[in-house]
């Protein structure tokens, strides 16, 4: 998206209308820190200046640098906005927070030529290109016939080779061989020894399905409204929509058959019980059905099913060589909620002579409704932030948040409040008891350990999930926000803990693969950081989905020069890899944005599924699954409902290609893991080679 990146309004008491005031940009991060004039041209004022990836904190002031401006309510995209001002005063501490997904030059301009003055943050636009002659670049085309291709470096005379997509045989003489794609592959060749047999399992090579398990599969309609949760009767943008435990392992097959040897779920444990308000705009009821809210490590969230549910789900897996790759979150805890407060006696109310049920209007406090002038935001108003009461909550030692008298959370990456979420104190070295509500807590499996700290007390919680059900490894929700040493103590537990489950159960296990970590490290790219010397075996790649992706699903060709880069900087080290994506639950959906047709959602599986290192599917990938609901929050439409029902026709053709080409990936290590050697230009091909397996991808082009 080259257009319009951010738009923000803006409220001053400075006056920015006319060309004789001067405006400066002034920022204060990532080592930014100069004073940069803004131009002005017909009544707009704009600099343009190159931002490296990463978070950026800058502010507008006029020509004394004493008054900046603050600004309004904000929309995202590509730059993410980690807070809104709302205030109409100049002040010196008026700043707007970004990120930004790669480093290239950002135009940033203040529009005065509309009431009131709009805040625009975008990519500079581009100078137009005057191709030279005889240089343009065409991608290969295909004319549906057979294609005749050099594998000589590949495979020797004689030897009879396969092509997996189509099942098609042949023999390689003088170095070549000459087969026609099949019709439905958008002009693909899969090339293997006729005789191969599948390569052992390395996360090195893991095809990894991202699964939001409440949007997945309903398996079990009796645990929907678990602990007083509701839909809401309108969009269900934020409710629970019944999707579980039972679901997941019903669908099994439908995984394994996609070609899929990893399946990553969101937190099965338990979330707070009720709802906080949706979005900017508080627009829909938000429960924790994603599984970042935590409430209660030790248990199995009781929308998700029971503990005999997820381990039938993990055994299952097992039996089918899937690992199993649970969601974890270190960084902070779930918000208060109505129900939870009331429940288990903590937090309070403003006394406005009238007891709790007559102020909310119900003797259920999580049936608060709004009334016409009021969002879901609004049962705010009626809580007393300051109320001793909130002390029986998780407690000073255990989190810090600007509620009572916690300790305010800090300024910097490891300390900060996320999305105003309780920050817990991983840092400290402080001894600490159980979370005072658990007290409060019967169901709790929890138990007081001598001379725990609050690193101590997760790090010990999450690896009982390993050591209890087998769990393979974790994916570490928001890791940038927490120590080094809080995630190299969970990895070394883990580790612990799935080699005594191994011990404990030889008939389940599927290998002597040691647990496995990747991270989300917002922005992180195709290189190693020091991320990789603290537990993590891997970690999430954004690069591809934001830069890279859309231009390969138009022309496969095009993907030379990116898995030649990734297979060079994964494959010769050992301690490094990343997971590639190309939809996310956290940035967007591939299908809708970035490809708009069924055949340009087939187009992108080669290139995506191919890529060196780990791959991650999110569901529905495979099927085009449409965007949903969303209201004032964006993400939100990218969790919609897993399109069963519409898996027919032209969708099940899409289904197929995608399967054909991920179970290719997960019977040649080498796809992953391998070396990467370009063959040909026209058809496109390249060989991948790691020890005694080799396969061959040819791409003859668009039809």
């Amino acid at each position: 998206m080259l257009g319009l990146i951010l738009a923000a309004t803006v409220t001053a008491s400075c006056s920015v209308s006319q060309p004789s005031d001067a405006l400066y940009l002034k920022g204060s991060m990532n080592d930014w820190g100069t004073s940069q004039p803004l131009s002005f041209d017909d009544g707009v004022y704009q600099v343009d200046v190159v931002l490296p990836k990463g978070e950026h904190q800058f502010q507008i002031a006029d020509s004394a640098n004493t008054c900046g401006l603050r600004f309004g309510a904000v929309s995202q995209d590509r730059v993410k906005l980690n807070r809104d001002y709302a205030a109409n005063e100049c002040a010196e501490d008026a700043a707007f927070d970004l990120k930004v997904f790669r480093q290239t030059s950002y135009r940033i301009s203040l529009d005065t030529n509309q009431q009131p003055a709009q805040l625009r943050i975008g990519l500079t636009p581009k100078k137009k290109a005057v191709p030279k002659p005889g240089v343009a670049k065409v991608c290969p085309s295909w004319d549906g016939g057979e294609v005749t291709v050099n594998v000589a470096s590949a495979f020797a005379d004689g030897t009879k080779v396969r092509d997996f997509y189509s099942d098609q045989t042949t023999t390689v003489s003088n170095g070549k061989v000459t087969l026609a794609p099949a019709p439905k592959s958008g002009g693909l060749l899969l090339l293997e020894k006729a005789d191969h047999q599948p390569t052992e399992f390395s996360w090195d090579n893991a095809s990894v399905y991202f699964v939001m398990t409440d949007r997945f599969y309903n398996g079990d309609p009796t645990n929907d409204n678990s602990y007083g949760r509701m839909k809401d009767g309108d969009k269900e943008i934020g409710t629970f929509h019944g999707g579980d435990l039972k679901g997941l392992t019903e669908k099994l097959d439908y995984i394994a058959d996609l070609g899929m040897n990893a399946i990553w779920i969101t937190a099965p444990y338990e979330q707070i019980h009720g709802w906080v308000g949706g979005g900017n705009g508080g627009d829909f009821k938000h429960y924790a059905y994603h599984g970042y809210y935590v409430m209660d490590y030790t248990k199995v969230d009781a929308n998700m099913g029971t503990e005999d549910d997820m381990r039938t789900f993990v055994d299952e897996a097992h039996k089918r060589g899937i690992r199993v790759v649970l969601d974890v979150v270190m960084n902070h805890t779930g918000y208060a909620t109505l129900a939870d407060m009331q429940q288990y006696d903590f937090g309070g109310f403003y006394d406005k002579n009238q007891s709790v049920e007559e102020l909310l209007g119900t003797d259920q406090w999580t049936n608060w409704q709004p009334k016409s002038h009021q969002s879901w935001h609004d049962f705010n108003h009626n809580i007393d932030f300051t109320h001793a009461n909130w002390m029986n909550w998780w407690g000073k030692q255990w989190i810090r948040t600007d509620i009572a008298e916690y300790d305010n959370p800090g300024y910097n990456e490891r300390t900060k409040s996320l999305a105003y979420l309780p920050d817990f104190k991983t840092e400290s070295d402080e001894v600490v008891d159980l979370p005072i509500f658990y007290r409060n807590k019967p169901d709790t499996n929890a138990v007081a350990i001598e001379g725990y700290t609050v690193r101590d007390y997760l790090v010990h919680w999450l690896a009982q999930w390993v050591e209890d059900y087998g769990i393979d490894g974790f994916r570490a929700d928001t890791a940038k926000h927490v120590e080094f040493e809080s995630w190299q103590a969970l990895k070394v537990r883990a580790e612990q803990a799935l080699a005594t489950w191994k011990k404990s159960n030889p008939d389940k296990a599927l290998d002597d693969q040691p647990f496995w970590m990747t991270g989300e490290v917002w922005a992180h790219g195709v290189n190693r950081s020091g991320y990789f010397d603290a537990g993590f075996d891997s970690v999430i790649n954004f690069d591809f989905q934001a830069n890279d992706a859309k231009k390969v699903m138009d022309c496969m060709a095009d993907a030379e020069q990116i898995f030649s880069d990734y297979a060079k900087a994964i494959n010769s080290d050992s301690s490094f890899n990343v997971l590639s994506y190309i939809s996310s639950h956290d940035t967007r959906l591939f299908f809708g944005t970035d490809s708009r047709t069924l055949e340009q959602q087939r187009d992108i599986a080669a290139p995506f599924l191919l890529l060196p290192g780990a791959v991650q599917v999110y569901y529905g990938d495979e099927t085009a699954r449409p965007f949903g609901p969303t209201g004032t929050d964006p993400h939100q439409g990218t969790r919609s409902d897993m399109n069963w029902a519409g898996i027919t026709g032209e969708r099940a053709d899409l289904l197929a290609h995608w399967q054909k080409v991920a179970q290719f990936r997960n019977r040649h290590v080498a796809i992953g893991a391998g070396q990467h050697s370009k063959i040909s230009d026209a058809p496109y091909a390249f060989k991948r080679t790691k020890g005694g397996d080799t396969a061959v991808v040819v791409w003859a082009g668009k039809n």
